[in-house]
């Protein structure tokens, strides 16, 4: 029960500290709150130099934690459909509704534990440390992201 207890006072005190970080980027009042049954998520990415950016990618994952039997592969049927802000020249992400989980078929092994599993669909994006990624999911969504990064050098390919 203590346990418990140090687990929920500690995520009051950083929800006060993530809500003030993205409320404090100067665009985001551009965007607007999560429709009803939805929710909004803000990704402000680390600053980069304008000729920087273009060697970073950023991928995200929207998706939701399901039990799966922990050997086949799973996606979940959705689509991050990009947006434009009306107006402000701005561009959101929104998926409106979560499909089907889409599975490989291999066999199972009998007394497999079933475990619990971020399953997920993906989108590349422009890394722009500018302006905030805003991301729109259904209520039972969750959203993650990974920084891609390719080095300055580029590589001559030889003629063939």
């Amino acid at each position: 029960m203590r346990q418990v207890f140090t687990i929920f006072c500690t995520a009051l005190l950083c929800l006060p500290v993530s809500a003030a970080c993205a409320e404090d980027h100067q665009n985001l009042k551009a965007f607007p709150p999560a429709k009803q049954g939805g929710l909004r998520y803000v990704l402000q990415l680390p600053h980069k130099e304008r000729d920087e950016e273009g060697n970073f990618r950023v991928e995200i994952f929207v998706g939701k934690d399901m039990l799966t039997d922990g050997v086949n592969q799973v996606r979940l049927g959705a689509t991050i459909e990009a947006r434009p802000l009306e107006g402000w020249g701005f561009t959101y992400y929104e998926v409106t509704s979560f499909g089907p989980a889409a599975s490989t078929l291999m066999a199972v092994p009998p007394g497999t534990p079933r475990s619990k599993q971020f399953v997920s669909t993906s989108k590349m994006i422009p890394y722009n440390s500018r302006i905030p990624v805003v991301i729109y999911v259904p209520k039972d969504g969750n959203v993650r992201y990974r920084i891609w990064t390719a080095p300055e050098k580029t590589e001559a390919v030889p003629e063939g």
